[in-house]
């Protein structure tokens, strides 16, 4: 099924904007989507005005759910799911169906049966809700099973898995392939936008069950990301290689939070994760799109479920847009939006830790009055008449490697934006890198927490590099976990623990590092509820 998506005009925006996202989406061959609530879809003017206008794909936030479907056995209701249909179908819209199999909003009559009767019940329900939109042309696709990794990439101990085991999966598929042969079947998780464990685990998983002849034609990547935890940067590497599966890859879910209070600074670097997915889904032919978990931050799912977190949406409260939606805007459209004002020039950069070959950086952000909002920074070296240029960020922060040992370096900073405008040159730091210890060997390791949630948290990497002259042959990392915080599963390392102690030792396979070559490892880690603490200072040896 193909939507056919309208294109219309709009008064122009704080952004420039010539047209609604939607409209600038379709030229490019995607959908810009947003996920809707049947309440203020029925009772607010400017939410729905904004839904309907703005996106040309929408998702149930809720009310396809089983909870909402199928409260109790065989009693089927479809008031709300119709509702986002209907809207869907007055404002030329498709529809992605979510979710028919998940752990979490399923009635506890569900989750009581045996293998039998479950798995009787999990055919008929998928037959029942695929099959009444079978029919009709807004509803496209499904994401059939839902969040079935732990963070590990371990099989999640699902009340599915523990009584029906992996079978529940492809047994899932085959129902919505029947209910509805010519709907796009999803299969789709949160955490696995950037390559790790869990992520790899999703790929295995999709490349065995088509080998079988199971019908998974797509892969949703949620998204719900986080500015404090750095942005994922191998996602469009990670959409490549599900893409070489012969599936189609979507962002399904995405948000971008960040810790209260709100300022100007949170703003930009939020609108620069929003742009970098957009713009990672833009350069991956089989990326259909990207479907924004929400708009307005007055109905965010986020404040409720992490506690001094929010304003993770495009539009703010009041229903005016931030920055966050000028970079969607502004990705989409290909960067026409006439922007020829450079960014500010940022603040002179504060040399923190320095190693034989690397160096960390940080500095006062610049900001963006152009309309197409900051992109990131360049750091570059001063040389005189040819300046090089030694690395790049999205945010005000930087750790240089690949420097040469016991050398001056003089540094700064420039600012660009979404239209390729740069600042002038932030004031010079100068620092001096370090010989390698004992002027042969040694090496060195910083961890980067990829994810948390309240009740735990995924590091990785965990990048070791040597910073000596001569090759070594084995490395050995160490850090302790905070008080409560228990080790769960890590790979490429042995990891041991004594009391809070954690020591990594490389794998067979990259223990062996030429001087300033490096590797990487990761781990997860269980935390007591609420507890917000993660290990910050790693000794290699």
């Amino acid at each position: 099924m193909l939507g056919i998506f309208a294109a219309f005009l709009l008064p122009t925006t704080s952004a420039q904007a010539s047209a609604p996202l939607r409209t600038h989406a379709a030229a490019k061959g995607k959908f810009i989507g947003t996920a809707l609530a049947t309440g203020p879809l029925g009772s607010e003017t400017s939410y729905r005005t904004i839904a309907g206008t703005e996106f040309n794909q929408i998702t149930a936030e809720n009310a396809m759910k089983w909870e909402s479907t199928e409260p109790s056995q065989g009693q089927f209701t479809f008031s709300g799911a119709d509702q986002i249909v209907a809207f869907a179908t007055q404002n030329n819209q498709q529809v992605h169906g979510h979710t028919l199999v998940w752990h979490q909003q399923t009635p506890g009559w569900v989750q009581g049966l045996g293998a039998s009767a479950m798995r009787s019940a999990m055919q008929n329900h998928i037959a029942q809700v695929v099959g009444h939109y079978a029919d009709n042309p807004a509803v496209v696709s499904w994401d059939v099973v839902n969040e079935v990794f732990d963070e590990n990439g371990g099989w999640r101990s699902s009340f599915w898995y523990n009584t029906l085991g992996q079978s529940f999966v492809a047994d899932a598929f085959r129902a919505a392939r029947a209910a509805d042969p010519d709907a796009r079947l999803c299969i789709n998780d949160y955490n696995v936008e950037g390559i790790n464990a869990k992520s790899t685990a999703m790929y295995n998983l999709v490349s065995s069950l088509r080998q079988q002849g199971v019908p998974v034609d797509c892969v949703g990547l949620q998204s719900h990301l986080s500015i404090q935890y750095g942005f994922p940067s191998d996602m469009q590497r990670n959409m490549e290689r599900f893409a070489a599966l012969g599936v189609q890859v979507r962002v399904t879910e995405l948000d971008v939070r960040m810790p209260t209070p709100r300022d100007s600074s949170k703003d930009t670097t939020q609108a620069t994760y929003y742009r970098n997915v957009v713009n990672a889904c833009l350069a991956v032919t089989a990326c259909a799109g990207v479907t924004i978990w929400g708009f307005t931050d007055k109905h965010s799912w986020v404040p409720d479920t992490f506690p001094n977190e929010g304003f993770a949406l495009p539009w703010d409260a009041n229903y005016q847009q931030k920055p966050a939606y000028t970079a969607v805007h502004d990705a989409l459209a290909g960067g026409t939006s006439g922007d020829t004002t450079p960014p500010s020039t940022p603040g002179t950069p504060t040399v923190g830790t320095v190693t034989s070959n690397s160096a960390a950086l940080t500095w006062s952000a610049s900001t963006d009055t152009g309309g197409s909002g900051l992109a990131g920074y360049n750091v570059y070296r001063e040389q005189g008449a040819t300046d090089t240029l030694l690395g790049q960020s999205s945010t005000a922060s930087i750790t240089l490697t690949g420097l040469s040992p016991s050398t001056q370096y003089q540094v700064y900073v420039r600012a660009r934006d979404g239209a390729g405008n740069l600042s002038g040159n932030s004031a010079l730091a100068t620092f001096t890198t370090q010989d390698g210890p004992g002027g042969g060997g040694g090496c060195t390791a910083t961890g980067t927490v990829q994810t948390q949630w309240s009740g735990g948290y995924v590091v990785q990497p965990v990048t070791v590099t040597n910073t000596g002259t001569s090759a070594i042959t084995g490395w050995t990392v160490t850090f302790t976990l905070p008080a409560g915080h228990t080790l769960v599963g890590s790979w490429n390392a042995t990891l041991t623990v004594s009391g809070q102690t954690v020591t990594a030792k490389n794998a067979a396979y990259n223990g062996n590092l030429a001087p300033n070559a490096g590797t990487s490892f990761g781990f997860q880690v269980s935390r007591p509820s609420g507890n917000t603490q993660t290990p910050s200072a790693y000794t290699c040896a």
